[in-house]
């Protein structure tokens, strides 16, 4: 006969069995992302300064795991950010438990999120850095480059003369 204490625990040890992470996970999680990328550090750099792989960062900041307080507090400490930093937005968490205001979605962490962003994430990090960076100065000035064409063929609907030669 099972007791209701290892019963309850079971089912405590994940809020949905189905494999859904926590709403209160996956902001976090998320924040981690907003912080990191906020503070130009990269997904392998803070791994390496709180001593896990970036794999295990990466699995934290999708919250397919969840991070334990310690953990967390490594990562504020190496972002130099408090650990409520975090929570920040998280509804019902503010001081005066009036309505939090919802963040704003930064496309970029959805983009790194993506498999597409992990691929090539993980092709940039095959390379040598010296290489790394002057593809990522590439792919910088691309970006300046075709923002002003894309913005106005978003308009016209159709490719610039520009775009139309290399297209």
């Amino acid at each position: 006969m099972k007791s209701k204490r290892s019963d309850f625990v079971q089912t405590c040890a994940t809020p949905d069995s189905e494999g859904s992470p926590h709403p209160a996970d996956q902001h976090v999680g998320k924040q981690i992302a907003t912080v990191r990328v906020q503070s130009d550090v990269s997904q392998a750099q803070l791994a390496r300064s709180i001593g896990i792989s970036f794999q295990q960062l990466q699995k934290y900041e999708n919250a397919r795991n969840r991070v334990s307080a310690s953990m967390l507090y490594e990562i504020a400490s190496s972002l130099g950010v408090p650990v409520s930093r975090f929570f920040e937005g998280l509804p019902g968490n503010d001081q005066n438990r009036v309505e939090a205001r919802p963040l704003p979605v930064d496309e970029r962490l959805d983009f790194i999120a993506s498999a597409e962003g992990r691929r090539l994430i993980e092709g940039l990090m095959k390379l040598p850095p010296r290489v790394r960076g002057r593809v990522s100065a590439l792919i910088t000035a691309f970006g300046e480059e075709l923002a002003p064409a894309d913005a106005n063929s978003e308009t016209a609907g159709e490719y610039s003369p520009a775009q139309r030669k290399t297209a």
